[in-house]
């Protein structure tokens, strides 16, 4: 388990950075970029994938294309929530999108619905519509702190049916994630282009320095959930449930007593709703 508690940390250890990101005055954009710079360049690295599977007439470039493109743009939404909603309702929206793949994998993917998970599915939706409720003191919406939340949860959703759609080709793991990491720095590096012609943004070897320390945890989050379930192959629901549930605990934790993030009764439910609805769906 200390694989998936690793990977626990380092997802957490993402949204800390994408927090700290205004303090320290790192360009968001630029640091983005080059995580996919220090994906790239780990993943080579780590897992000596194989590319000439890419070559293939049965590779699934649509797929890579999709994640290439998605990567990076529910990345700066995932920067854009933490930043308005905080880390807490956060990285549970990211986790609940497991609802959207679920649903997917039901009508697209021929998978059996059972009890266990209908009514996981159920809290689970009621948990995001608590934690994306918010209203301020007048009684007008914060459009902004339930509508970030939101794009994570439908964003990350859409990544994870992409990665179904990649891994049901047959791909190798390490052969799509390079694919994947390049395609997104790809996109990354045209969007700094079109803000350096654009807004005059310069890089800097600040941001530069925070990207790569963000590839490192981004990184860690995959390849230790990886080995999570290469060391418990017997058990894939105990490392889903634990990964899922560790994220959502700890950024609870996290949030709240680092960074004194406030939470309104319905907020506080929704977080203890997504626990809920993640522990049914593993236990489904």
């Amino acid at each position: 388990m200390i694989y998936v508690l690793m990977s626990v940390v380092c997802s957490v250890l993402v949204s800390v950075l994408l927090k700290l990101a205004r303090r320290l005055e790192v360009d968001v954009g630029q640091a983005i970029a080059w995580n996919y710079v220090a994906t790239s360049v780990l993943t080579a690295m780590v897992f000596h994938p194989s590319l000439d599977v890419l070559r293939s007439t049965q590779a699934p470039w649509l797929g890579f294309v999709g994640l290439g493109l998605l990567l990076p743009l529910i990345f700066l939404a995932l920067a854009a929530s933490v930043r308005s909603a905080g880390i807490v309702r956060t990285d549970a929206a990211q986790r609940l999108s497991l609802l959207i793949s679920l649903l997917a994998a039901f009508l697209l993917f021929g998978e059996t619905l059972n009890a266990y998970k209908g009514v996981g599915i159920a809290v689970g939706l009621l948990a995001l519509l608590c934690m994306v409720w918010k209203v301020d003191a007048r009684g007008a919406d914060e459009v902004r702190s339930w509508l970030w939340p939101l794009v994570v949860f439908i964003g990350f959703g859409l990544i994870d049916i992409l990665f179904k759609h990649v891994a049901r080709a047959g791909t190798p793991f390490a052969a799509s994630l390079q694919a994947m990491f390049a395609l997104a720095f790809v996109v990354s590096l045209a969007l700094l282009l079109w803000r350096r012609w654009h807004d005059r943004t310069f890089f800097t070897l600040r941001d530069a320095v925070a990207g790569l320390l963000l590839g490192l945890a981004n990184f860690g989050n995959i390849v230790f959930y990886v080995r999570g379930h290469q060391a418990l192959p017997d058990h894939p629901s105990l490392v889903f449930a634990s990964m899922n549930l560790g994220v959502v605990a700890l950024g609870a934790v996290v949030g709240t007593v680092a960074f004194r993030e406030r939470l309104s009764v319905g907020n506080a439910a929704g977080v203890l709703l997504a626990l809920i609805s993640i522990a049914m769906i593993a236990w489904g």
